[in-house]
């Protein structure tokens, strides 16, 4: 495989026949499902059509023609591939036709979750599980098939453990098993932050804990808190989204877009592989050797070749530059016009071609490596958070009368020449051993996506706790002295923009104690309370 960087329809949500309606039920039917997936499809070989959707689950859940296309093509591996037997893999697409109203509540989830594990709003991941097995009573003599899971949720261990539990019986069983197991998932606790869930499946408990963003790094796997006696004795993932050699960065996030599995017939191939404007900030993962002609002017190719026997070490680690990369039989490597900025670990990678000679588990391997490049990355952010929190105003500067009821001081602006200056006695050496061009490595990074993608996510929760701060601030001032001297017309618009904050506060979830809200809530009526009766049922109405 080759990694290469470089207003639709509203959908219904009921029991199949169920009438759409424009008013969100109660208690809508699929509301625990939606919350973990969008929808099941099953996708098969038509010898006229070839991959054909077969099946969506729920019945009248919406995909565009386009959605439709994309995910038959990307639910089967390149004829070229020859896999035979079972292969799990999954994929990326952009939602097509704007957003649709999920009907259940989003924002519990997103508020809580790390940035890196948030949910797709404009893209689906697809979870498939893909069978190909020699069978004489089919025409083409062999029977084809893929379940596929839909879901904004990047939770890839998590589904494909529940693709190997689901997809083998329903190759045998097929729609019943199917139904009866989305009316399982429609029973499951929606997906919270920090929690460890119970998910009943076929028999089978999976048990999961839920990443939140106040996680410390490395946190362990969950533990059977209070279940001893669950029967069966559940299945415990040590995670949701990480697999065996690959993490989530925390806290930094991927902020281009990317296709785990990408094809020809994708929708937007000719949009990534046009060469008449710079390659497009992607990375795309590969099976079809076209590729490599077809995009050999991009400026990252990682060509990934057979499994090596465990002691078949390679002599060296090496990059190589792109443009020894010409023919489709290039030897496997990392091909890339990148200089990099940091010297490499000489010791971390003689310790794992070391443990693979030792053929120490991948396991371990794994947390060696996911250890080093936590580190390494903690160290080059933490010197960015230090410099975000000395933007904030001190706490003392947050007045309730100050500026405005509904102003708080502002956040001074990011300058990076200060950030950069600020480097030589706060910077990255504190922490990390390797050397190199740390200010370059800034200044590559500020010109980037993910800086645009980090800074706007900090800079919202530095707003909203700022926001907390002042509402609190609000409350515990003596409104009773304020108003001594205040015309009805001040003591109005008080009490629209107190209004206007509290609903928003809520709206937004801020870190917001509930005692403060129920103060200012207080604070709304006291107000009311003084003013006279014909402006009392104006902000009162019956």
């Amino acid at each position: 495989m080759d990694a290469l960087s470089g207003a639709g329809p509203r959908r219904a949500r009921g029991r199949p026949g169920a009438r759409s309606s424009g008013v969100r039920a109660p208690a809508a039917p699929w509301a625990r499902f939606s919350a973990w997936l969008e929808c099941v499809c099953v996708v098969t070989f038509d010898l006229e059509l070839g991959q054909a959707l077969e099946l969506v689950y729920p019945s009248d859940f919406r995909l565009t023609d386009k959605e439709k296309s994309s995910i038959c093509y990307l639910s089967f591996p390149d004829s070229h591939s020859g896999c035979l037997g079972d292969t799990q893999f999954s994929f990326r697409i952009r939602q097509c036709g704007g957003q649709r109203s999920p009907w259940h509540d989003d924002r519990h989830y997103d508020t809580g979750a790390p940035v890196s594990l948030q949910r797709e709003p404009a893209h689906y991941f697809g979870y498939v599980y893909f069978r190909q097995v020699k069978d004489s009573s089919v025409k083409r003599g062999y029977f084809q098939k893929s379940l596929v899971l839909v879901s904004r949720l990047p939770f890839v261990r998590l589904f494909q453990a529940l693709l190997s539990l689901i997809a083998p019986e329903y190759f045998d069983k097929l729609a019943p098993c199917l139904e009866a197991v989305c009316n399982e998932i429609d029973q499951w606790p929606a997906p919270m932050p920090g929690q460890t869930l119970n998910l009943p499946v076929m028999g089978v408990i999976l048990q999961v804990r839920i990443p939140s963003r106040v996680d410390k790094p490395e946190s362990s796997a969950p533990k059977q808190c209070g279940h001893e006696n669950l029967l069966p004795a559940p299945v415990v993932l040590s995670s949701v989204h990480e697999l065996d050699l690959f993490s989530c960065l925390h806290p930094l996030k991927f902020c281009c877009d990317y296709r785990p599995y990408f094809t020809i017939h994708d929708s937007e191939f000719r949009e990534f592989t046009t060469r008449t404007q710079a390659p497009p900030n992607v990375v795309l993962g590969v099976t079809n050797p076209f590729f490599i002609k077809m995009l050999q002017h991009w400026p990252h190719i990682l060509r990934v070749g057979e499994p090596r026997m465990s002691g078949d070490l390679p002599k060296q680690v090496k990059l190589k530059k792109p443009s020894r990369l010409k023919t489709l039989d290039t030897k496997p490597g990392l091909y890339t016009a990148y200089t990099a900025h940091l010297h490499r670990d000489k010791a971390l990678l003689k310790r794992l071609l070391k443990g693979l000679q030792k053929k120490r588990p991948s396991d371990m391997q794994t947390a060696l490596l996911r250890r080093h490049l936590l580190e390494l990355t903690q160290s080059f952010i933490i010197p960015l958070e230090h410099y975000m929190t000395s933007l904030m105003p001190l706490q003392k500067s947050i007045m309730p009368w100050k500026v405005g009821v509904e102003t708080p001081p502002q956040i001074r602006p990011f300058r990076q020449d200060d950030f950069l200056c600020s480097l030589e006695h706060a910077g990255p050496q504190l922490t990390c051993i390797l050397k190199g061009d740390w200010l370059g490595l800034y200044r590559r990074f500020f010109k980037s996506p993910h800086f645009d993608g980090w800074y706007r996510q900090r800079h919202k929760e530095m707003v909203q706790k700022l926001e907390a701060l002042h509402l609190e601030a609000i409350c515990e001032a003596n409104i009773e002295a304020w108003m001594k001297d205040k015309s009805e017309v001040e003591i109005v618009d008080l009490v629209l923009k107190l209004r206007e904050k509290l609903v928003w506060a809520q709206g937004h979830q801020l870190p917001v104690k509930e005692a403060t809200l129920q103060r200012a809530q207080l604070y709304i009526e006291t107000i009311i309370g003084s003013l006279p009766k014909d402006l009392q049922a104006v902000l009162c109405p019956p």
